[in-house]
């Protein structure tokens, strides 16, 4: 299946969407769904942007506080 936004450039709307979407520490994949886009395309505009898309409301290892 291909991305319906595949091989297209990025608008700058599509920048702020993962920009924020990113913020609002969206996984990739839904990212990309709701983009249109690959997950690697995702990854590396985020990259291009110096975005982080590791999760940061999850505790290592998947420990669960006590």
């Amino acid at each position: 299946m291909t991305a319906k936004n595949a091989n297209k450039q990025w608008t700058d709307k599509d920048i702020a969407n993962v920009k924020e979407l990113v913020k609002e520490n969206t996984p990739t994949r839904v990212v990309a769904l709701k983009l249109g886009r690959t997950e690697n395309s995702v990854r590396s505009k985020a990259s291009d942007l110096d975005l982080s898309l590791k999760p940061v409301n999850q505790s290592p290892y998947n420990r669960k506080k006590k």
